[in-house]
């Protein structure tokens, strides 16, 4: 549903080219610093890089924005409100391009627990209670292809799994769900893994394939023992 060839941004991202399937989950890997929030905004068309990009086959410069909106569900890592919009309203902003729609919209904060909060001011809310709440934004649009930068960051064990569940079920919906995560465990439970590695695509593929101790010692500076669950250590 997405697909790139030789993506360009300065040292940013060099060369990077990937496909994302419909019906898949990738999770995309690296340091800090490799490039992944970049990757995501210009998959998304935030940034402005050279080399080609293609949404549901057709380029991305040829979608309009209305267009844009309706195919592609975003979730920056920057949860910044500027107005003091109750819970329920910022959801609601995910329909902005389909018209409001009480249906989707309800469905979207149960799936992210926030129904209790639908009446408080979303800038009263802590890290966890937002980032649920721009996530069931997201939800709400129904767009086919989601991009989730960093979705887990600030929640508590329960919502991080609700979150990596949920991404499962669109995913089983035959919907391309991207996410950005640091945890390379839970990236062995995706289809599809891409480890970026200081602006270049080290290694995409199946996890078991690519998140060897070799790759995980190169790119992240860590000693991994493979068994039934990873164990990281220091060198």
């Amino acid at each position: 549903m997405i697909r790139t060839e030789r993506i360009n941004l300065g040292t940013r991202l060099r060369d990077v080219s990937l496909h994302l399937l419909k019906g898949s989950l990738t999770a995309v890997v690296g340091p800090n610093g490799a490039g992944k929030s970049t990757l995501l905004q210009v998959l998304a068309g935030l940034l402005k890089a050279e080399g080609a990009i293609a949404w549901m086959g057709d380029d991305l410069n040829s979608i309009s924005f209305p267009e844009r909106g309706r195919r592609l569900a975003w979730v920056g890592q920057d949860l910044h409100a500027d107005f003091a919009f109750s819970v329920r309203d910022v959801v609601a902003q995910g329909r902005h391009a389909f018209g409001d729609d009480d249906e989707f919209i309800d469905s979207a904060m149960k799936a992210l627990d926030i129904e209790n909060l639908a009446d408080r001011s979303v800038t009263r809310l802590s890290g966890g209670e937002r980032r649920r709440v721009f996530l069931a934004r997201a939800l709400a649009t129904n767009a086919p292809i989601h991009l989730w930068d960093e979705p887990t960051a600030n929640l508590d064990v329960r919502h991080g799994l609700d979150v990596l569940q949920l991404a499962t079920k669109l995913r089983n919906e035959g919907r391309a769900v991207l996410i950005s995560l640091h945890d390379l465990r839970a990236a062995l439970c995706f289809d599809q893994v891409l480890v970026l590695d200081r602006g270049h695509l080290a290694a995409a593929g199946n996890p078991d394939d690519v998140l060897t101790p070799e790759l995980i010692h190169r790119v992240f500076g860590v000693k991994a023992r493979m068994g039934q669950e990873m164990i990281l250590e220091l060198p």
